[in-house]
């Protein structure tokens, strides 16, 4: 069982360690889905010996689609994290597939639009070790994924979701150039947008309509577990060391604890996390949680208002006075950040620059008058603590002080069964004249592995009557033990390995394959026809695509659903098309497909009409 954390860089990725992740997933130098967020293969490589001293992985995310002329970039890419040691990569371009690549493990990016038990069969048939699985699934669908596949399950568990199905948003790209399947999203999804119904009535006016609240699974971990997952995903690959090792820290315990009662299972990778600081999600960004469909469809998964983190509700300002602001609730403290809507409804953010009695000094009070209820988005006690905090992570090992033969020796044994030993000479031992002092010093000494990776579970003195032997020469002889014990583990140490199968055929959900299908490049191309698709489309970023009059995205976030007007919902009401109007005036055609339960996006064309026959 793996928890998985984001590291934006290789600082994030030991910080995610030491806090207890069992994998942490990384951008390379180009191709991520997160282009803001990339490492030279050097730092890869460090990273990767760091996390493997705990036997913690490194997934290189390589998974952007890719162009003719860029395939053979990435598999160079792909051999290069090979050599720095990764354990694996995540991609989304099945051109990659017919092209030669090291034994790695494969994994299937959420990317690759994975919300069907047929379509992770077809993937598990393909090669690959692993299938990220859609964040829109419910619980019940990741139970019938399970039953009918055997590929290895990873699921996000918390952090930012995207309102389109995974790799199939082109909204982004339609409006501005910069495509999500390419890791340059410009996140028009958490633009404000009017509402609008056929006359040109509008409906709502000027809110963040497709944003959604954070994923929080936080109280789903041990069903997700009897679900079948393996792999808990924390998304959050552009968030701050801080973020990371609170969230980290957070769901390592969640995970432990679900663990604790199911024996059958454990964790992916050794060693016990100490930490200085009490974890709590909900005071590093977020905006507002949500389980989002993992139990079924229910309203408050969208924030409307605004796309930022507001934080916890603070209190109520009471009064305002020369002196300050006067908040009833619970207490600020200086650096404090934080929001408030005005009577206007828009949200304005500041900071405290004082603390007089019951009076707050605000760096910039505008907008602020009493009744406003105030948020704090910044607790800089808690981010200080966070930042200033040691943290560490210790393999727990059995030191032994044993008789061999004539003389005794000094045993190290860690968790998975490596043992070292260090043979003390006769000359440094005699006879004790307070032994059970002497004893004492021994534990003492032994005991002392901070500074390493390792932690004493256990020191048994196993002599009848202990040897004297100076602090000192203990000390060196455990420092030698543990140089030792660290030399054998990295010689033990197994890298994941994996062939995929060459030249597979088997069919293909969806034989017919429009723009949706992300194929930017000619060997992609031949992976679907030879697995009997047709290959009607081009990738839409290849230029060669217009997308006016064109669906650019489908979700089953519904927006009328929301609003309370879901017509399944109550029985009656319409199924009319409605109109999203964004602040630079383009305008967006919304259907309902409620059937199937979703609503998609359509792209009006340049006369500012859309045409439904044009729909893939």
């Amino acid at each position: 069982m793996e928890l998985l954390a984001p590291a934006k860089d290789a600082e994030c990725g030991r910080a995610a360690i030491l806090c207890g992740a069992d994998a942490v997933y990384i951008g390379g130098p180009r191709f991520g889905a997160r282009g803001r967020a990339g490492n030279s293969v050097e730092a890869i490589e460090g990273l990767a010996a760091f996390a493997h001293v705990y036997r913690a992985r490194v997934f290189v995310a390589i998974n952007t689609i890719l162009s003719d002329s860029e395939l053979s970039q990435a598999v160079e890419l792909i051999w290069a994290v090979h050599g720095a040691g990764v354990d694996g990569v995540i991609i989304q371009d099945m051109g990659l597939l017919e092209c030669e690549l090291p034994p790695l493990p494969l994994i299937a990016s959420t990317q690759t639009h994975n919300m069907t038990a047929e379509k992770v069969l077809f993937l598990e048939r393909a090669g690959f070790s692993r299938v990220i699985l859609e964040r829109e699934l419910t619980l019940e669908e990741i139970r019938e994924i399970r039953s009918t596949t055997e590929v290895p399950l990873e699921c996000f568990v918390h952090g930012a979701l995207c309102v389109c199905q995974s790799g199939q948003c082109f909204l982004s790209y339609a409006i501005g150039g910069r495509s999500g399947n390419r890791g340059d999203c410009a996140q028009p999804c958490r633009r404000q947008y009017s509402l609008l119904d056929g006359s040109g009535r509008v409906l709502v006016s000027e809110r963040h309509l497709l944003s959604l609240k954070d994923l929080n699974l936080t109280p789903d971990i041990g069903g997700l577990l009897d679900a079948g997952v393996r792999s808990f995903k924390i998304e959050g690959r552009l968030k701050d060391a801080g973020y990371v090792k609170n969230v980290v820290s957070h769901y390592r315990r969640t995970v432990d604890a679900a663990l604790a009662l199911r024996p059958g299972l454990r964790r992916a990778s050794f060693g016990e996390s100490e930490i200085e600081f009490e974890p709590d999600p909900a005071k590093s960004f977020n905006r507002g949680f949500t389980p989002y469909f993992l139990h079924g469809r229910h309203r408050g998964i969208g924030s409307i208002e605004t796309p930022k983190s507001v934080g916890a509700t603070v209190g109520t300002v009471a009064a305002i006075d020369a002196r300050g602001v006067r908040i009833e609730g619970d207490a600020l403290r200086p650096g404090d950040g934080i929001a408030f809507f005005d009577g206007a409804g828009q949200l304005h953010g500041t900071s405290v620059e004082g603390v007089e009695g019951d009076r707050v000094r605000l760096a910039d009070a505008s907008g602020i008058s009493p009744r406003v209820v105030v948020h704090r988005n910044l607790d800089r006690e808690f981010e200080n603590r966070l930042a200033r905090g040691r943290i560490a992570r210790r393999v727990a090992i059995d030191i032994r002080l044993r008789h061999g033969g004539s003389r005794p020796y000094l045993e190290a044994r860690d968790p998975e069964g490596i043992r070292c030993a260090v043979e003390m000479p006769a000359a440094d031992l005699s006879r004790p004249k307070d032994p059970v002092a002497m004893a004492g010093v021994w534990r003492q000494q032994l005991g002392k592995l901070g500074g390493t990776e390792f932690g004493a579970r256990e020191i048994v003195l196993e002599c009848d009557e202990v040897p004297f032997v100076p602090a000192g020469k203990i000390a060196a002889w455990r420092r030698e033990l543990v140089a030792k014990l660290r030399a054998a583990r990295a010689a033990a140490f197994m890298p994941a390995r994996a062939e995929a199968p060459k030249g597979t055929s088997h069919p293909c959900p969806g034989r017919e394959m429009g723009f949706e299908a992300n194929v930017m490049n000619a060997k992609a191309r031949a992976f679907y026809e030879r697995h009997g698709a047709l290959v009607t489309e081009p990738a839409a970023e290849t230029g060669e695509v217009d997308l006016a009059g064109r669906r650019v995205m489908t979700t089953r976030h519904c927006i009328r659903y929301e609003l309370g007007q879901c017509p399944r919902e109550s029985g009656g009401g319409t199924t009319e098309d409605l109109w999203l109007v964004d602040d630079r005036g383009r305008r967006f055609r919304l259907t309902f497909d409620c059937a199937g339960c979703h609503m998609e996006v359509w792209l009006e064309t340049a006369e500012g009409r859309t045409r439904a026959a044009d729909g893939p």
